[in-house]
Protein backbone atom coordinates (compact mmCIF):
# COMPACT_ATOMS: atom_id res chain seq x y z
CA UNK A 1 0.00 0.00 0.00
CA UNK A 2 1.31 3.61 -0.70
CA UNK A 3 0.35 6.54 1.35
CA UNK A 4 0.65 9.69 -0.14
CA UNK A 5 0.68 12.20 2.20
CA UNK A 6 0.28 16.39 1.38
CA UNK A 7 4.16 17.97 2.33
CA UNK A 8 4.82 21.33 3.47
CA UNK A 9 5.29 24.64 1.55
CA UNK A 10 6.91 27.27 2.52
CA UNK A 11 6.63 30.82 2.63
CA UNK A 12 6.57 33.26 -0.09
CA UNK A 13 9.19 35.25 0.22
CA UNK A 14 11.49 32.40 0.70
CA UNK A 15 11.26 31.78 -2.85
CA UNK A 16 14.48 31.86 -5.17
CA UNK A 17 15.65 34.93 -6.81
CA UNK A 18 13.53 37.46 -4.43
CA UNK A 19 10.28 36.78 -5.40
CA UNK A 20 10.76 35.07 -8.65
CA UNK A 21 9.39 32.21 -7.57
CA UNK A 22 9.94 28.46 -9.39
CA UNK A 23 11.49 30.06 -12.56
CA UNK A 24 14.36 29.26 -11.47
CA UNK A 25 16.12 26.77 -9.42
CA UNK A 26 18.62 28.09 -6.90
CA UNK A 27 21.88 26.51 -5.55
CA UNK A 28 20.22 25.19 -2.75
CA UNK A 29 17.84 23.61 -4.47
CA UNK A 30 20.17 21.59 -6.60
CA UNK A 31 22.83 19.31 -5.58
CA UNK A 32 25.77 17.75 -7.39
CA UNK A 33 26.19 13.56 -8.13
CA UNK A 34 26.52 12.50 -4.77
CA UNK A 35 29.10 9.94 -3.96
CA UNK A 36 29.72 6.53 -2.66
CA UNK A 37 29.58 7.61 1.48
CA UNK A 38 29.38 11.10 0.87
CA UNK A 39 26.70 13.01 2.73
CA UNK A 40 23.02 13.97 2.77
CA UNK A 41 23.86 18.08 3.02
CA UNK A 42 21.41 20.45 1.15
CA UNK A 43 18.31 22.55 1.72
CA UNK A 44 14.37 21.21 0.86
CA UNK A 45 13.26 23.41 -1.70
CA UNK A 46 10.62 24.09 0.78
CA UNK A 47 10.19 24.73 4.57
CA UNK A 48 6.78 23.43 5.55
CA UNK A 49 4.68 25.85 5.74
CA UNK A 50 0.53 24.80 5.38
CA UNK A 51 -1.82 21.87 4.56
CA UNK A 52 -1.34 20.41 1.13
CA UNK A 53 -5.00 19.45 0.36
CA UNK A 54 -5.69 15.76 1.83
CA UNK A 55 -4.08 12.86 2.38
CA UNK A 56 -4.53 10.64 -0.30
CA UNK A 57 -4.26 6.42 -0.35
CA UNK A 58 -3.95 3.81 -2.58
CA UNK A 59 -4.57 0.18 -1.65
CA UNK A 60 -4.17 -2.22 -4.64
CA UNK A 61 -5.74 0.01 -7.39
CA UNK A 62 -8.54 1.41 -5.00
CA UNK A 63 -8.76 4.83 -4.07
CA UNK A 64 -9.82 5.43 -0.90
CA UNK A 65 -10.84 8.66 0.49
CA UNK A 66 -8.63 11.35 1.34
CA UNK A 67 -8.26 12.59 5.40
CA UNK A 68 -9.32 16.34 6.10
CA UNK A 69 -6.04 18.63 5.67
CA UNK A 70 -6.71 20.36 8.37
CA UNK A 71 -5.53 17.46 10.37
CA UNK A 72 -2.51 17.88 8.85
CA UNK A 73 -1.64 21.49 9.85
CA UNK A 74 1.31 23.12 11.79
CA UNK A 75 1.97 21.37 14.37
CA UNK A 76 0.41 18.08 13.50
CA UNK A 77 -2.54 18.19 14.76
CA UNK A 78 -4.28 14.81 14.43
CA UNK A 79 -6.50 15.09 17.34
CA UNK A 80 -8.96 16.99 15.23
CA UNK A 81 -11.55 14.77 13.74
CA UNK A 82 -13.41 17.35 12.31
CA UNK A 83 -13.76 18.74 8.48
CA UNK A 84 -12.70 22.09 7.34
CA UNK A 85 -14.70 25.10 9.01
CA UNK A 86 -16.98 26.64 6.17
CA UNK A 87 -16.05 29.56 4.44
CA UNK A 88 -17.92 32.73 6.50
CA UNK A 89 -20.34 34.39 5.07
CA UNK A 90 -19.83 37.92 3.59
CA UNK A 91 -21.98 40.86 5.47
CA UNK A 92 -24.71 40.90 3.73
CA UNK A 93 -25.80 37.27 3.91
CA UNK A 94 -25.45 37.37 7.61
CA UNK A 95 -28.94 38.03 7.95
CA UNK A 96 -30.10 35.93 5.64
CA UNK A 97 -31.52 31.88 6.68
CA UNK A 98 -32.20 30.58 3.36
CA UNK A 99 -28.13 30.25 3.32
CA UNK A 100 -28.34 27.98 5.85
CA UNK A 101 -30.38 25.61 3.67
CA UNK A 102 -30.89 26.41 -0.03
CA UNK A 103 -27.35 27.27 -0.42
CA UNK A 104 -25.57 24.78 0.73
CA UNK A 105 -23.61 22.34 -1.68
CA UNK A 106 -25.02 18.83 -1.43
CA UNK A 107 -25.29 17.34 2.22
CA UNK A 108 -22.33 20.02 3.63
CA UNK A 109 -22.57 23.36 4.89
CA UNK A 110 -20.35 24.74 2.38
CA UNK A 111 -21.67 28.11 0.63
CA UNK A 112 -22.56 27.79 -3.44
CA UNK A 113 -22.17 31.21 -3.63
CA UNK A 114 -19.25 31.85 -1.73
CA UNK A 115 -17.51 29.12 -4.31
CA UNK A 116 -18.79 30.84 -7.00
CA UNK A 117 -17.29 33.87 -6.15
CA UNK A 118 -13.54 32.18 -5.42
CA UNK A 119 -13.98 30.41 -9.23
CA UNK A 120 -15.14 33.81 -10.82
CA UNK A 121 -11.85 35.42 -9.24
CA UNK A 122 -10.11 32.73 -10.87
CA UNK A 123 -11.44 33.65 -13.68
CA UNK A 124 -10.80 37.20 -13.10
CA UNK A 125 -7.01 36.24 -12.95
CA UNK A 126 -6.31 34.93 -16.50
CA UNK A 127 -8.73 36.62 -18.21
CA UNK A 128 -6.58 37.90 -21.42
CA UNK A 129 -7.00 42.20 -19.89
CA UNK A 130 -5.09 40.84 -16.98
CA UNK A 131 -2.72 38.44 -18.55
CA UNK A 132 -1.63 40.61 -21.13
CA UNK A 133 0.45 43.21 -19.29
CA UNK A 134 3.82 44.65 -19.81
CA UNK A 135 7.36 43.18 -18.73
CA UNK A 136 7.39 45.68 -15.59
CA UNK A 137 3.90 43.54 -14.42
CA UNK A 138 5.57 40.35 -14.67
CA UNK A 139 6.89 39.88 -11.07
CA UNK A 140 3.59 40.84 -9.89
CA UNK A 141 1.86 38.03 -11.99
CA UNK A 142 4.45 35.83 -9.73
CA UNK A 143 2.99 36.85 -6.20
CA UNK A 144 -0.90 35.78 -5.61
CA UNK A 145 -2.98 38.22 -3.36
CA UNK A 146 -3.11 37.05 0.09
CA UNK A 147 -7.14 37.21 0.52
CA UNK A 148 -7.01 35.04 -2.52
CA UNK A 149 -4.74 32.25 -1.47
CA UNK A 150 -6.78 32.18 1.43
CA UNK A 151 -10.03 31.45 -0.20
CA UNK A 152 -8.63 29.09 -2.98
CA UNK A 153 -7.17 27.34 -0.35
CA UNK A 154 -10.24 26.88 1.95
CA UNK A 155 -11.36 25.35 -1.95
CA UNK A 156 -8.76 22.69 -1.54
CA UNK A 157 -9.88 21.64 1.93
CA UNK A 158 -12.98 21.74 1.01
CA UNK A 159 -11.92 19.43 -2.02
CA UNK A 160 -11.57 16.63 -0.26
CA UNK A 161 -15.16 16.43 0.48
CA UNK A 162 -16.90 14.67 -2.30
CA UNK A 163 -20.02 16.23 -2.70
CA UNK A 164 -18.14 19.42 -2.82
CA UNK A 165 -15.79 17.52 -5.69
CA UNK A 166 -18.59 16.57 -7.62
CA UNK A 167 -19.94 20.25 -7.27
CA UNK A 168 -16.65 21.56 -8.90
CA UNK A 169 -16.50 19.07 -11.40
CA UNK A 170 -20.39 20.13 -12.43
CA UNK A 171 -19.60 24.19 -12.39
CA UNK A 172 -16.37 22.74 -14.52
CA UNK A 173 -14.11 23.80 -12.39
CA UNK A 174 -11.23 22.09 -13.83
CA UNK A 175 -11.46 23.78 -17.09
CA UNK A 176 -10.46 26.77 -15.13
CA UNK A 177 -8.35 25.26 -13.33
CA UNK A 178 -6.53 24.18 -16.78
CA UNK A 179 -6.84 27.96 -17.88
CA UNK A 180 -4.93 28.62 -14.88
CA UNK A 181 -2.11 26.18 -15.35
CA UNK A 182 -1.93 27.68 -19.07
CA UNK A 183 -1.61 31.00 -18.51
CA UNK A 184 -0.70 31.61 -14.63
CA UNK A 185 3.02 32.41 -14.10
CA UNK A 186 2.48 32.40 -10.12
CA UNK A 187 3.88 29.42 -8.69
CA UNK A 188 1.97 29.27 -5.30
CA UNK A 189 -1.90 29.51 -7.31
CA UNK A 190 -0.65 26.45 -10.06
CA UNK A 191 0.67 24.27 -6.99
CA UNK A 192 -2.81 24.46 -5.53
CA UNK A 193 -4.56 24.38 -8.76
CA UNK A 194 -2.91 20.84 -9.58
CA UNK A 195 -3.92 20.41 -5.50
CA UNK A 196 -7.25 20.77 -6.01
CA UNK A 197 -7.47 18.71 -9.13
CA UNK A 198 -5.42 15.63 -6.84
CA UNK A 199 -8.26 16.02 -4.57
CA UNK A 200 -11.12 15.61 -6.85
CA UNK A 201 -8.99 13.11 -8.82
CA UNK A 202 -9.57 10.52 -5.48
CA UNK A 203 -12.87 9.83 -6.59
CA UNK A 204 -13.69 7.61 -9.60
CA UNK A 205 -16.01 9.44 -11.64
CA UNK A 206 -13.73 12.54 -11.26
CA UNK A 207 -10.92 10.61 -11.88
CA UNK A 208 -12.04 9.44 -15.03
CA UNK A 209 -13.57 12.45 -16.59
CA UNK A 210 -10.41 14.27 -15.75
CA UNK A 211 -8.54 11.15 -17.37
CA UNK A 212 -10.47 11.52 -20.78
CA UNK A 213 -10.26 15.22 -21.12
CA UNK A 214 -7.69 15.19 -23.62
CA UNK A 215 -6.65 19.09 -23.20
CA UNK A 216 -6.51 18.83 -19.61
CA UNK A 217 -4.31 15.90 -19.77
CA UNK A 218 -1.76 17.64 -22.02
CA UNK A 219 -1.93 20.94 -19.55
CA UNK A 220 -1.14 18.49 -16.42
CA UNK A 221 1.75 16.56 -18.23
CA UNK A 222 3.22 19.94 -19.77
CA UNK A 223 3.60 20.78 -15.35
CA UNK A 224 6.18 18.04 -15.01
CA UNK A 225 8.43 20.89 -16.90
CA UNK A 226 7.31 23.25 -14.23
CA UNK A 227 10.76 24.71 -12.27
CA UNK A 228 8.56 24.46 -8.71
CA UNK A 229 8.95 21.90 -6.47
CA UNK A 230 5.77 21.74 -4.62
CA UNK A 231 4.05 22.12 -8.47
CA UNK A 232 5.99 18.57 -8.94
CA UNK A 233 5.47 17.17 -6.31
CA UNK A 234 1.09 17.86 -6.51
CA UNK A 235 1.66 17.13 -10.18
CA UNK A 236 3.55 13.60 -9.33
CA UNK A 237 0.57 12.95 -6.56
CA UNK A 238 -2.22 13.62 -9.21
CA UNK A 239 -0.41 11.27 -11.96
CA UNK A 240 -0.19 8.69 -9.08
CA UNK A 241 -3.67 8.96 -8.17
CA UNK A 242 -4.66 8.62 -11.47
CA UNK A 243 -2.29 5.54 -12.86
CA UNK A 244 -3.64 3.43 -9.83
CA UNK A 245 -7.18 3.89 -11.64
CA UNK A 246 -7.02 0.66 -13.33
CA UNK A 247 -9.96 2.26 -15.89
CA UNK A 248 -7.88 4.72 -16.52
CA UNK A 249 -4.14 4.29 -16.19
CA UNK A 250 -3.53 2.90 -20.00
CA UNK A 251 -4.42 6.51 -21.06
CA UNK A 252 -2.04 8.24 -18.55
CA UNK A 253 0.68 5.56 -20.15
CA UNK A 254 -0.01 6.42 -23.89
CA UNK A 255 -0.04 10.06 -22.97
CA UNK A 256 3.19 9.80 -21.51
CA UNK A 257 4.38 7.78 -24.14
CA UNK A 258 3.78 10.75 -26.43
CA UNK A 259 6.15 13.99 -25.12
CA UNK A 260 9.60 12.10 -24.59
CA UNK A 261 10.62 15.28 -22.87
CA UNK A 262 8.87 13.89 -19.54
CA UNK A 263 11.47 11.72 -19.07
CA UNK A 264 13.97 14.22 -19.26
CA UNK A 265 12.30 15.93 -17.02
CA UNK A 266 11.65 12.84 -14.59
CA UNK A 267 15.11 11.96 -14.67
CA UNK A 268 16.54 15.81 -13.60
CA UNK A 269 14.53 15.92 -10.74
CA UNK A 270 15.95 12.18 -9.60
CA UNK A 271 19.14 13.66 -10.21
CA UNK A 272 19.23 16.59 -8.62
CA UNK A 273 16.32 16.83 -6.03
CA UNK A 274 16.94 17.12 -2.35
CA UNK A 275 13.52 17.44 -1.68
CA UNK A 276 12.47 13.91 -0.55
CA UNK A 277 8.95 14.14 -1.03
CA UNK A 278 9.16 15.02 -4.23
CA UNK A 279 11.76 12.16 -4.69
CA UNK A 280 9.78 9.59 -3.18
CA UNK A 281 6.43 10.81 -5.12
CA UNK A 282 8.66 11.00 -8.82
CA UNK A 283 9.85 7.35 -7.69
CA UNK A 284 6.19 6.28 -7.34
CA UNK A 285 5.51 7.22 -10.54
CA UNK A 286 8.13 5.93 -12.17
CA UNK A 287 7.84 2.77 -10.26
CA UNK A 288 3.77 2.43 -11.21
CA UNK A 289 4.97 3.03 -14.94
CA UNK A 290 7.48 0.23 -15.29
CA UNK A 291 5.12 -1.80 -13.65
CA UNK A 292 2.16 -1.23 -15.80
CA UNK A 293 3.93 -0.97 -19.31
CA UNK A 294 7.12 -3.00 -20.03
CA UNK A 295 7.34 -1.38 -23.43
CA UNK A 296 7.59 2.15 -22.00
CA UNK A 297 10.07 0.80 -19.48
CA UNK A 298 12.60 -0.17 -22.35
CA UNK A 299 12.05 3.11 -24.00
CA UNK A 300 13.40 4.75 -21.43
CA UNK A 301 16.13 2.56 -20.36
CA UNK A 302 17.12 2.67 -24.24
CA UNK A 303 16.87 6.75 -23.91
CA UNK A 304 20.26 7.13 -22.25
CA UNK A 305 21.88 4.73 -24.42
CA UNK A 306 20.79 7.19 -27.87
CA UNK A 307 23.80 9.55 -28.06
CA UNK A 308 22.88 12.78 -30.45
CA UNK A 309 23.77 12.61 -33.84
CA UNK A 310 24.70 16.01 -34.35
CA UNK A 311 27.28 17.81 -32.42
CA UNK A 312 26.11 21.10 -30.77
CA UNK A 313 26.97 24.42 -32.21
CA UNK A 314 29.69 26.55 -30.77
CA UNK A 315 27.33 28.74 -29.44
CA UNK A 316 24.75 26.58 -28.03
CA UNK A 317 24.44 25.22 -24.45
CA UNK A 318 24.85 21.08 -24.60
CA UNK A 319 21.69 19.07 -23.03
CA UNK A 320 22.96 16.76 -20.91
CA UNK A 321 21.76 12.82 -21.80
CA UNK A 322 20.20 11.06 -18.72
CA UNK A 323 20.49 7.69 -18.55
CA UNK A 324 17.68 6.13 -16.15
CA UNK A 325 19.85 3.94 -13.72
CA UNK A 326 22.04 6.33 -12.82
CA UNK A 327 19.67 8.82 -12.06
CA UNK A 328 17.48 6.38 -9.80
CA UNK A 329 20.62 5.37 -8.10
CA UNK A 330 21.24 9.37 -7.01
CA UNK A 331 17.67 9.38 -6.16
CA UNK A 332 18.24 6.12 -3.72
CA UNK A 333 21.48 7.88 -1.95
CA UNK A 334 19.02 11.17 -1.24
CA UNK A 335 16.15 9.59 0.24
CA UNK A 336 18.04 6.61 2.19
CA UNK A 337 18.27 8.20 5.16
CA UNK A 338 14.81 9.74 5.33
CA UNK A 339 12.45 8.15 4.04
CA UNK A 340 12.95 4.19 3.80
CA UNK A 341 9.24 3.95 2.20
CA UNK A 342 10.98 5.98 -0.64
CA UNK A 343 13.89 3.82 -0.61
CA UNK A 344 11.93 0.25 -1.03
CA UNK A 345 10.03 2.44 -3.82
CA UNK A 346 13.57 2.41 -5.44
CA UNK A 347 14.92 -0.62 -5.35
CA UNK A 348 11.82 -2.31 -6.18
CA UNK A 349 12.34 0.27 -9.88
CA UNK A 350 15.73 -1.16 -10.23
CA UNK A 351 14.22 -4.66 -9.72
CA UNK A 352 12.16 -4.07 -12.14
CA UNK A 353 14.61 -3.08 -15.06
CA UNK A 354 16.70 -6.65 -14.13
CA UNK A 355 13.04 -8.44 -15.62
CA UNK A 356 14.52 -7.64 -19.03
CA UNK A 357 17.38 -8.16 -20.22
CA UNK A 358 17.73 -4.49 -21.91
CA UNK A 359 17.68 -3.52 -17.96
CA UNK A 360 19.99 -5.71 -16.59
CA UNK A 361 22.51 -4.47 -19.72
CA UNK A 362 21.47 -0.69 -18.71
CA UNK A 363 23.08 -1.52 -15.15
CA UNK A 364 26.44 -3.42 -15.65
CA UNK A 365 27.32 -2.53 -19.21
CA UNK A 366 28.66 0.64 -17.74
CA UNK A 367 31.44 -0.78 -15.61
CA UNK A 368 30.75 2.55 -13.84
CA UNK A 369 27.02 1.93 -13.17
CA UNK A 370 27.50 -1.16 -11.98
CA UNK A 371 29.91 -0.33 -9.90
CA UNK A 372 27.97 2.02 -8.27
CA UNK A 373 24.68 -0.12 -8.39
CA UNK A 374 26.86 -3.17 -6.20
CA UNK A 375 28.34 -1.09 -4.22
CA UNK A 376 25.10 0.77 -2.97
CA UNK A 377 23.21 -2.42 -2.58
CA UNK A 378 26.11 -4.64 -0.98
CA UNK A 379 26.33 -1.95 1.98
CA UNK A 380 22.54 -2.06 2.24
CA UNK A 381 22.08 -5.74 2.84
CA UNK A 382 25.63 -6.20 4.77
CA UNK A 383 25.89 -3.33 6.93
CA UNK A 384 22.00 -1.37 7.06
CA UNK A 385 19.12 -3.98 6.97
CA UNK A 386 18.96 -6.86 9.17
CA UNK A 387 22.09 -6.97 11.23
CA UNK A 388 23.12 -8.86 13.81
CA UNK A 389 22.18 -7.29 16.39
CA UNK A 390 18.59 -6.26 15.28
CA UNK A 391 15.50 -8.68 16.69
CA UNK A 392 14.51 -11.14 13.64
CA UNK A 393 11.39 -9.42 13.78
CA UNK A 394 12.97 -6.74 12.05
CA UNK A 395 12.39 -8.87 8.75
CA UNK A 396 8.65 -8.21 8.90
CA UNK A 397 9.78 -4.70 7.81
CA UNK A 398 12.59 -4.68 5.69
CA UNK A 399 11.07 -7.95 3.47
CA UNK A 400 9.92 -6.20 0.64
CA UNK A 401 13.46 -3.51 -0.21
CA UNK A 402 15.31 -6.79 0.88
CA UNK A 403 13.50 -9.04 -2.06
CA UNK A 404 14.33 -6.08 -4.14
CA UNK A 405 18.11 -5.88 -3.11
CA UNK A 406 19.15 -9.27 -3.07
CA UNK A 407 17.21 -9.43 -6.85
CA UNK A 408 19.26 -6.81 -8.06
CA UNK A 409 22.13 -8.01 -7.04
CA UNK A 410 21.71 -11.57 -7.43
CA UNK A 411 21.34 -10.69 -11.70
CA UNK A 412 24.37 -8.47 -11.63
CA UNK A 413 26.46 -11.62 -9.73
CA UNK A 414 24.86 -13.61 -12.35
CA UNK A 415 25.78 -11.78 -15.43
CA UNK A 416 29.35 -9.98 -15.00
CA UNK A 417 30.81 -12.51 -12.36
CA UNK A 418 34.56 -11.32 -13.91
CA UNK A 419 33.96 -7.66 -13.26
CA UNK A 420 36.55 -6.50 -11.11
CA UNK A 421 34.11 -4.90 -8.07
CA UNK A 422 32.35 -8.72 -7.66
CA UNK A 423 35.55 -9.41 -5.60
CA UNK A 424 35.63 -12.55 -3.93
CA UNK A 425 35.99 -11.37 -0.65
CA UNK A 426 32.52 -10.01 -0.79
CA UNK A 427 30.85 -13.28 -1.03
CA UNK A 428 31.01 -14.26 2.80
CA UNK A 429 29.45 -10.86 3.84
CA UNK A 430 26.70 -11.81 1.19
CA UNK A 431 26.72 -15.68 2.83
CA UNK A 432 26.28 -14.14 5.98
CA UNK A 433 23.76 -11.24 5.23
CA UNK A 434 21.29 -13.98 3.09
CA UNK A 435 21.69 -17.07 5.56
CA UNK A 436 20.96 -14.51 8.62
CA UNK A 437 17.62 -13.15 6.71
CA UNK A 438 16.89 -17.16 6.29
CA UNK A 439 17.50 -17.61 9.95
CA UNK A 440 15.04 -14.91 11.12
CA UNK A 441 12.39 -15.94 8.54
CA UNK A 442 12.08 -19.03 10.18
CA UNK A 443 11.70 -17.26 13.27
CA UNK A 444 8.89 -15.20 12.13
CA UNK A 445 7.14 -18.33 10.85
CA UNK A 446 6.84 -20.03 14.36
CA UNK A 447 4.04 -20.72 15.55
CA UNK A 448 3.12 -20.26 19.35
CA UNK A 449 3.49 -22.70 21.15
CA UNK A 450 0.40 -22.54 23.29
CA UNK A 451 -1.53 -22.08 20.52
CA UNK A 452 -4.55 -24.34 21.08
CA UNK A 453 -4.53 -25.42 17.46
CA UNK A 454 -1.08 -26.19 17.22
CA UNK A 455 -1.22 -29.75 17.23
CA UNK A 456 -3.86 -30.29 14.68
CA UNK A 457 -3.61 -31.96 11.43
CA UNK A 458 -4.28 -28.43 9.56
CA UNK A 459 -1.42 -26.76 11.35
CA UNK A 460 0.97 -29.41 10.71
CA UNK A 461 0.74 -29.22 7.01
CA UNK A 462 1.20 -25.29 6.48
CA UNK A 463 4.12 -24.37 5.24
CA UNK A 464 5.08 -21.13 3.20
CA UNK A 465 2.21 -21.27 1.26
CA UNK A 466 0.10 -20.44 4.27
CA UNK A 467 2.26 -17.57 5.51
CA UNK A 468 3.07 -13.80 4.34
CA UNK A 469 3.51 -13.77 0.46
CA UNK A 470 6.27 -11.51 0.61
CA UNK A 471 8.32 -13.53 3.20
CA UNK A 472 7.59 -16.26 0.21
CA UNK A 473 9.02 -14.08 -2.55
CA UNK A 474 11.89 -13.13 -0.12
CA UNK A 475 12.69 -16.70 0.56
CA UNK A 476 12.60 -17.89 -2.99
CA UNK A 477 15.00 -14.68 -4.31
CA UNK A 478 17.66 -15.30 -1.17
CA UNK A 479 18.05 -19.54 -1.56
CA UNK A 480 18.30 -18.58 -5.31
CA UNK A 481 21.11 -15.69 -4.65
CA UNK A 482 23.18 -18.21 -2.08
CA UNK A 483 23.07 -20.85 -4.39
CA UNK A 484 24.76 -18.65 -7.44
CA UNK A 485 27.06 -17.73 -4.21
CA UNK A 486 27.74 -21.28 -3.39
CA UNK A 487 29.22 -22.78 -6.52
CA UNK A 488 31.93 -20.03 -6.93
CA UNK A 489 33.08 -20.82 -3.42
CA UNK A 490 36.67 -21.77 -3.35
CA UNK A 491 38.68 -24.05 -1.28
CA UNK A 492 40.62 -20.90 0.22
CA UNK A 493 37.06 -18.90 0.87
CA UNK A 494 35.49 -22.02 2.60
CA UNK A 495 38.21 -22.20 5.07
CA UNK A 496 38.14 -18.34 5.67
CA UNK A 497 34.41 -18.56 6.21
CA UNK A 498 34.74 -20.98 8.82
CA UNK A 499 37.86 -19.53 10.51
CA UNK A 500 35.49 -16.13 10.80
CA UNK A 501 32.49 -17.79 11.71
CA UNK A 502 30.16 -16.85 8.22
CA UNK A 503 30.20 -21.07 7.22
CA UNK A 504 29.53 -22.37 11.29
CA UNK A 505 27.76 -25.42 11.47
CA UNK A 506 24.43 -23.97 12.38
CA UNK A 507 24.90 -21.73 9.43
CA UNK A 508 25.06 -24.42 7.06
CA UNK A 509 22.98 -26.23 8.37
CA UNK A 510 20.10 -23.36 7.73
CA UNK A 511 21.60 -22.71 4.76
CA UNK A 512 21.13 -26.70 3.50
CA UNK A 513 17.68 -26.80 4.96
CA UNK A 514 17.07 -23.89 2.45
CA UNK A 515 18.53 -24.92 -0.34
CA UNK A 516 17.70 -28.59 0.04
CA UNK A 517 16.03 -30.23 -2.28
CA UNK A 518 16.17 -27.60 -5.20
CA UNK A 519 19.47 -27.31 -5.08
CA UNK A 520 20.85 -30.58 -3.97
CA UNK A 521 23.90 -30.34 -6.96
CA UNK A 522 24.64 -27.27 -5.29
CA UNK A 523 25.48 -28.48 -1.86
CA UNK A 524 26.69 -31.66 -3.55
CA UNK A 525 29.74 -29.53 -4.62
CA UNK A 526 29.72 -27.43 -1.22
CA UNK A 527 30.04 -30.28 0.71
CA UNK A 528 33.55 -32.00 -1.51
CA UNK A 529 35.13 -29.18 -0.83
CA UNK A 530 34.02 -29.08 2.95
CA UNK A 531 35.67 -32.24 3.15
CA UNK A 532 38.60 -31.15 2.25
CA UNK A 533 38.52 -28.20 4.61
CA UNK A 534 36.88 -29.80 7.51
CA UNK A 535 36.27 -33.54 7.91
CA UNK A 536 34.25 -33.52 11.12
CA UNK A 537 31.67 -30.21 10.04
CA UNK A 538 31.20 -32.06 6.43
CA UNK A 539 30.65 -35.62 8.18
CA UNK A 540 28.23 -34.07 11.00
CA UNK A 541 26.25 -32.31 8.04
CA UNK A 542 25.93 -35.30 6.24
CA UNK A 543 24.48 -37.19 9.53
CA UNK A 544 22.00 -34.42 9.88
CA UNK A 545 21.15 -34.57 6.52
CA UNK A 546 20.93 -38.19 5.31
CA UNK A 547 19.00 -37.78 2.38
CA UNK A 548 21.79 -35.62 0.80
CA UNK A 549 24.07 -38.15 2.35
CA UNK A 550 22.68 -40.98 0.18
CA UNK A 551 23.41 -39.21 -3.10
CA UNK A 552 27.01 -38.25 -2.38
Amino acid sequence: MAILEPAGRAPDPGRAGGGQGGQGLCAAELRAPSTAGSGRQGALWREPRRARGALWRLEADRLLPPLPARLLRAGGGRGMDRNPSPPPPRRDEDADEDVAGGDCIGSTVYSRHWLFGVLSGLIQIVSPENTKSSSDDEEQQMELDEEMENEICRVWDMSMDEDVALFLQEFNAPDIFMGVLAKSKCPRLREICVGILGNMACFQEICVSISNDNNLGQVLLHCLYDSDPPTLLETSRLLLTCLSQTEVASVWVERIREYPAIYDSICFIMSSSTNVDLLVKVGEVVDKLFDLDEKLMLEWIRNGAVQPQDPPQEDSEEQPVFRIVPCVLEAAKQVRSENPEGLDVYMHILQLLTTVDDGIQAIVQCPDTGKDTWNLLFDLVCHEFCQSDDPPIILQEQKTVLASVYSVLSSIYASQAQQEYLKIEEDLPLIDSLIRVLQNMEHCQKKPENSADSNTEETKKSDLTQDDFHLKILKDISCEFLSNIFQVLTKETVARGLKEGQLSKQKCSCAFQNLLPFYSPVIEDFLKILHEVDKTLADDLEESFPNLKVQT
